[in-house]
Order: C-alpha cells, then sequence, then structure tokens
C-alpha cells in the first residue's frame, strides 16, 4: 500500500508525462501500479481506500446481526461463534470476534439512548432511595434519602429497616420538613413500593396504595435496573453515603450510637440545603420556600401504618416482635398496640 505522498507523485509524474511506463520510470514504480492509481482517480474513487475483499463469515453475518439484535447487544462472541460454527462456519472465533464487535457498534448507534436535560416543575415530584449506611456496634442501618426535583431540597433520615412502617414514617417525616406534599412521588421496585411486574406494567404494593391516598400523593416507580430514570436521588444516596459513612475519605470516626448518626445527619442536611446548588446557582432552603407555596398540605395525624405493626400485650405485659419478647406497661394488658423500631 503506497503512502499518500508516493500516490501523489504518482498521479503528478503521470500528468506530466501523460504515460503509464514513463510516469513509473518517475515515480520508481511499476507501470501497471500508475495505470491502477490513475484509473482510480478517473472513477472518482479514493486511491488510498483498500478494496474489499470476501471473508468466510460474510454468509454468516446475518446470523450474527439477528443474534445481537435479539439480545439488545448483551450476547458474547463465544455464544454467537458456537451457533454459527453449528452452521457450517469453518474460520476462526477471531473472525467472529470482530463481526460481533463491529455488529454490536452498529446496533448501538442505531439504538443509543438520547439523554434530555430535564426540567421539573415546582411541587411536582420527590423522589426517594434508600443508602447502605454506617454499622452501628454490630448492627446495620439504612439511610432513607429524598429530594425534591425543582428546589433540591434533600431529606436524610437513618433507620434500623426499610419495611413498609418504616416507609409510612419516613414518608411523613419527610413531607412535615418539606412543609408540603409534592404530587409524585418517585422510587425504585422495592417490594415495599412493587410487588411485581406484568407485562412490563408495575403492580403497586397493596398496603401503600392507601398510604398515598391519606397523603394525597401518588407513588411511581422507575424502569427496572434502570438508575438513570431517577437520577437525582441516586446523587444524593452518593454524596449522603460519601459524607455520612466513615471511610479513609471523609476520615469520619465510628458512629458510637444512633443518637449520633441522627445528628450527623441534621447537620448533613444543614449544609447541603444552604449551600449553592451547581445546577440552579440558588440555595435549596431559599427555593423550598417558594416551591412549598404550590405543595399540598400535610394532614394533621400520620398514616396508621406510620406508628408500626400492631401487637396484642400479653397477660405477662409483653409483647413479641422478630420472635424477641419485650416488657410494657402492665396497665396495656389485653390491649392492641403498634411497634415500630426507631433510634
Amino acid at each position: 500500500m503506497k503512502s499518500d505522498e508516493e500516490i501523489m507523485e504518482i498521479l503528478e509524474a503521470y500528468d506530466l508525462t501523460g504515460s503509464y511506463r514513463k510516469a513509473a520510470e518517475l515515480a520508481g514504480c511499476d507501470h501497471h501500479t500508475v495505470r491502477r492509481y490513475v484509473q482510480l482517480r478517473g472513477q472518482g474513487v479514493d486511491p488510498t481506500e483498500r478494496a474489499v475483499r470476501s471473508k468466510l463469515i460474510d454468509d454468516f453475518l446475518p446470523k450474527v446481526e439477528e443474534l445481537v439484535e435479539r439480545s439488545r447487544g448483551k450476547v458474547g462472541a463465544d455464544a454467537v461463534h458456537k451457533k454459527i460454527v453449528a452452521m457450517g462456519f469453518t474460520g476462526t472465533d477471531r473472525t467472529t470476534r470482530r463481526a460481533v464487535a463491529a455488529a454490536k457498534d452498529s446496533y448501538r448507534a442505531g439504538n443509543r439512548r438520547v439523554f434530555r436535560p430535564w426540567i421539573p416543575e415546582p411541587a411536582m415530584w420527590m423522589q426517594w432511595d434508600w443508602g447502605e449506611g454506617p454499622r452501628i456496634g454490630s448492627r446495620r442501618t439504612s439511610l432513607w434519602c429524598a429530594w425534591l426535583a425543582w428546589s433540591r431540597f434533600r431529606v436524610v433520615i437513618p433507620v434500623f429497616d426499610k419495611t413498609l412502617p418504616t416507609v409510612a414514617a419516613c414518608l411523613d417525616a419527610t413531607f412535615r420538613a418539606i412543609g408540603g406534599v409534592p404530587t409524585y412521588c418517585l422510587t425504585d421496585n422495592e417490594k415495599t413500593a412493587t410487588v411485581e411486574h406484568v407485562a412490563r406494567i408495575a403492580v403497586r404494593n397493596p398496603e401503600l396504595v392507601p398510604m398515598a391516598r391519606h397523603y394525597g400523593t401518588v407513588v411511581r416507580t422507575c424502569m427496572p435496573a434502570d438508575p438513570a430514570s431517577k437520577g437525582g436521588t441516586e446523587s444524593t444516596v452518593r454524596i449522603a453515603k460519601r459524607d455520612l459513612v466513615p471511610t479513609q475519605v471523609n476520615l469520619r470516626t465510628e458512629y458510637t450510637d444512633f443518637a449520633g448518626l441522627q445528628e450527623a445527619c441534621a447537620d448533613f442536611m444543614t449544609e447541603v440545603n444552604n449551600r449553592v446548588h451547581r445546577e440552579t446557582r440558588r440555595i435549596p432552603a431559599e427555593l423550598l420556600a417558594e416551591e412549598r407555596l404550590r405543595l399540598h398540605p400535610v394532614p394533621e395525624q400520620p398514616f396508621t401504618a406510620a406508628f408500626g405493626e400492631s401487637r396484642r400485650v400479653g397477660k405477662d405485659s409483653t409483647i413479641s416482635v422478630n420472635s424477641v419478647r419485650y416488657s410494657v406497661p402492665h396497665e396495656l394488658v389485653e390491649e392492641s398496640v403498634w411497634v415500630r423500631f426507631h433510634g
């Protein structure tokens, strides 16, 4: 293959002499080479472009493209190679890998996800998600992370579990912290929100529906395995874990009790909600004051599930929770009480 400079000299020599052989003597090459490049130039073809040669896998390319399309670009070259070998392909796996890579590039180019800026409306969306919290002693904790899409106001609440009573309590605490209820609440597809999917349609947890109705909001869930559809709260979880969970990066010491974690979360919310946000260039607490005018009012009483699970007090003045017995005042014998882990 000649370089660009050599091809330019060959064509220049031919234009000067008008003869293949004389141009070959001047350019120092064979006259057949001069003729080939002159003919390519006359056909309007790039002389540096290599001719496409037939390959063993050409007859199997439709099958390769079909497998890539059916798997949405997830199929591996090894699996494709086994299938086309069974169909009669005699080439090597290296040839198959190249063909699969080219087919995947073509598939991604035609099915590339387009990200457009989301311009939220005041009082419309709140998002929540869970983050792995620090251990207190030997017990795990979780961080409830909520985020108002328009004002970027954040609420972080530490809890010991992610049961439905805890979700109800965190929702109630979040609504009272922001001073209102938004139209929609977006979250992930955990069992507390979505019990199953039927024909890709999320089926809501029947215990969550009356809770949302009590507060006058609608709970929506993102697409399965698609964190980008609730990226705001994903960022909130990442930042909260970065600042609140003890690591070698933030040099935060271990928490001695749950009250210390609660205090750290309160300090975190004060800090992030009172500094200028990078996107809005405004302070979230100030934007919340404007957004609060459009939020729905919070009911005076929390939803009953926020109090916990119901238990009946036995004659020995105890209740059983998770196979552990707890003592309660004897005045509550034979009464029904609400039970929830807190602090």
